[in-house]
């Protein structure tokens, strides 16, 4: 036998040959799993993409009900949602006809009586019920006439020999319409399940995580953690099968994304920015508006240490509505110019590449630099002197919107790249961007959009991230209050004091569907009202929404932008971009139709300037509670990230604006919003893994870089571009 250093490769390869060998079962079509067959297979296939039996195994039960007991019938009360009781069967009866027709009967135990009611397979049941025996009864209670009352409940001879209640946990699976209409409910999937677990061996799941590491954190063996989150014996048992599954999920993500983010460091080559040179220092000792901010300084220095590795710059800024993220993509600019590279700025829309011009073009007045503007509406002879001076390198910055990505804007040698609002852009256009540089240029992603710390770390986590957490000196917090529709007359006549002291005010209508004709009449309404209140020419009033022409839409934001117009009624086409310092007052019309992230990045539309701001909530008299919870947060506080952490508390991940497309957040089991302190350690333990062994070659660690090969492909995570 041959002795010394183990081969990984061949280890894995026979790792991979013993997995083969057991996997076969799993990778079974689910038609051939008995009692599915080709017409139950399609439609398991379109409603619940199971096409396998593994698929069947990873589709888990979204609650357990109970049956390890019996309770009495006087033990229900409004708040009871399923319940199990032993009681004689008194009388059964049929009332009403055809349709209508249904079947009660009455249970009694000796606490009370409980009504049972059958609106299908009614012949069937007559049949098998006695009056007078005993019966074991289970199902959903409901209150009809205010008595209770179990529809359809499930209904069996009561055996005393058994002690009464069935003695295990039954799950309930997701199901769908379509299959329900089949016959196909929960309960006969879970009957699949049960079938597909009776089948299986430990050795056809194989375990994925290294063992000393499920030794030290006590995890259930990965085989009897399925089966026990399926069909538990006790609900200690389930909550341990859960906990494992759950930390497997974040603790693949984690490794996933680390190795993203390691791979790119690894080989992705970049240019290098040896030097802090002239430009870089005379505008940040003689030009800075305002001292920097610690939070800023701190992502200055990310930047520069980036910038001067030799591999190419991933990384996202974000910082709440105001914190100086311009500021700091100016001076990373100044430092790409003074090692010799260009940069460019690309926004989502034409208005706001033009506010992200004027600010600049101010800032670097006193500069020895070129900064242009390039968009759709850029003129032909214009155009044609910025495409020339990109070319020959005489222009150091260049900012636009998607004109920046057409075929004829050529680089002289383009080096950092900043995208304002990425989610805005699709992945090939960004793409685009960067192929316009022999060497990859460094790229900052900003967004205004608070991202949540749990989703950061699963939808972000390939990414280098930082945060700016500050606001400048000098900005006054927002007033934020609630008022209902009956005090309409009151904000309008507040809203008409800060027009007298010079100010400008914003009226905003939740047209989220630009096509919807209702939200347009409203929005059409509303700007006919706002006029009764501010009658031209005394008032004048700019009105912005999806249905208008393009150029129409830009010179009504264009005339409030410059002051011409005291009051912009709008939906929400303004929430990003519009930077207008006067305005100190927004009004948002049915408060109630917006989520938490939109309303504060509303908000962040005034407060700008130097002046007080003001945002009314404006609401009619009745308010979900969901809606109240989410005014009163706003009127609580004005921190975005805060903000952002109890928005995803109310709508979950799959809602939250900017979220990314694709897998990260593909979670079966685990959630970023209830099991935070799970993914915090799943986090730590994936990182301190790579960093004793990145390539995942230990023959502790073989099992687990098996499971990522297969499971290639089947999420998304991957660099900004």
């Amino acid at each position: 036998m041959l002795r010394g250093k183990t081969n990984p490769d061949i280890c894995l390869l026979s790792i991979c040959i013993i997995i083969s060998q057991h996997a076969s079962i799993l990778a079974s079509p689910i038609e051939y799993l008995k009692g599915v067959g080709p017409l139950r297979g399609d439609l398991l296939k379109k409603e619940l993409s199971i096409y396998t039996f593994g698929d069947l195994l990873e589709h888990f039960p979204i609650r357990h009900i109970d049956k390890t007991k019996i309770s009495r019938i006087a033990d229900i009360h409004p708040d009871t949602e399923y319940i199990q009781v032993v009681g004689k069967l008194l009388f059964f009866e049929t009332i009403g006809e055809n349709r209508a027709k249904r079947l009660v009967a009455q249970l009694r135990d000796g606490s009370g009586s409980l009504e049972l009611a059958w609106f299908q397979g009614i012949s069937w049941v007559q049949k098998n019920l006695t009056l007078g025996v005993d019966y074991l009864v289970f199902g959903k209670v409901g209150f009809f006439n205010g008595k209770p009352q179990i529809v359809h409940p499930e209904i069996e001879a009561f055996v005393p020999t058994v002690a009464g209640a069935k003695t295990h946990l039954e799950p309930v699976y997701p199901s769908t319409e379509k299959l329900k209409a089949r016959g196909f409910s929960g309960r006969q999937i879970g009957k699949l399940t049960q079938q597909l677990i009776a089948q299986i061996q430990p050795k056809d799941i194989v375990e994925n995580l290294p063992q000393a590491l499920t030794q030290r954190l006590q995890l259930l063996p990965r085989f009897q953690a399925v089966r026990a989150t399926h069909f538990p014996t006790s609900i200690q048992e389930y909550e341990k099968a859960i906990h494992r599954l759950k930390f497997e999920e974040f603790f693949i993500a984690q490794v996933r994304l680390n190795l993203v983010r390691l791979q790119r460091h690894k080989s992705s080559r970049g240019v290098v920015f040896e030097k802090v040179g002239d430009l870089f220092n005379d505008f940040y000792n003689h030009h800075l508006p305002f001292q920097l901010t610690g939070a800023q300084k701190r992502v200055l220095k990310e930047i520069r240490t980036d910038t001067a590795r030799g591999r190419q710059m991933n990384r996202l800024l974000q910082g709440d509505v105001g914190s100086g993220k311009t500021i700091v993509a100016l001076l990373s600019m100044l430092l790409a110019a003074d090692n010799g590279y260009q940069s460019c700025l690309m926004a989502p829309t034409e208005i706001l590449a033009q506010q992200h011009y004027t600010g600049l073009s101010s800032l670097l007045k006193d500069m020895p630099v070129r900064i242009e503007i390039l968009t759709g509406s850029t003129k032909t002879k214009k155009r044609r002197e910025i495409l020339a001076a990109l070319a020959d390198g005489s222009l150091h910055f260049i900012v636009g919107t998607h004109a920046l990505i057409e075929d004829p804007v050529v680089f002289n040698n383009l080096g950092f790249v900043v995208v304002d609002e990425q989610h805005r852009f699709g992945v090939a256009q960004r793409a685009k961007l960067w192929q316009k540089a022999a060497v990859p240029p460094h790229v900052l992603v900003m967004t205004a959009t608070p991202i949540p710390r749990t989703l950061a770390m699963t939808a972000y986590g390939d990414l280098d991230y930082s945060v700016m957490d500050e606001l400048p000196p000098g900005r006054q917090p927002i007033t934020t209050v609630h008022r209902f529709e009956q005090a309409r007359a009151s904000v309008m006549e507040f809203i008409r004091t800060e027009i007298e002291k010079g100010r400008q005010a914003y009226i905003i209508y939740p047209l989220i569907e630009e096509s919807e004709k209702m939200s347009y009449e409203d929005l059409m309404q509303g700007y006919e009202q706002v006029k009764s209140f501010f009658p031209e020419p005394k008032y004048l009033i700019s009105m912005v929404h999806g249905r208008q022409a393009p150029d129409l839409k830009e010179a009504n934001m264009q005339r409030f932008v410059k002051g011409e117009t005291n009051i912009m009624v709008s939906t929400t086409v303004i929430e990003v971009g519009v930077n207008v310092p006067n305005a100190s007052v927004m009004v948002i019309e049915s408060t109630e139709k917006f989520g938490l992230s939109q309303l504060h990045q509303l908000r962040g539309r005034v407060g700008r300037g130097s002046e007080k701001s003001f945002c009314i909530l404006l609401t009619g008299s009745k308010v979900s509670k969901e809606g109240r919870e989410r005014i009163k947060i706003m009127c609580a506080t004005n921190d975005g990230f805060l903000i952002a952490e109890k928005d995803l508390e109310l709508r979950g991940p799959g809602d939250i604006e900017g979220t990314r497309q694709s897998g990260a957040l593909n979670f079966k089991l685990a959630s970023i919003v209830n099991d935070k302190e799970l993914l915090e350690l799943a986090k730590k333990e994936a990182e301190a893994l790579l960093d004793k062994d990145v390539d995942l070659v230990l023959p502790e660690n073989l099992m687990l870089k098996h499971f990522l090969q297969q499971q290639k492909g089947k999420t998304g995570w991957s660099k900004i571009s």
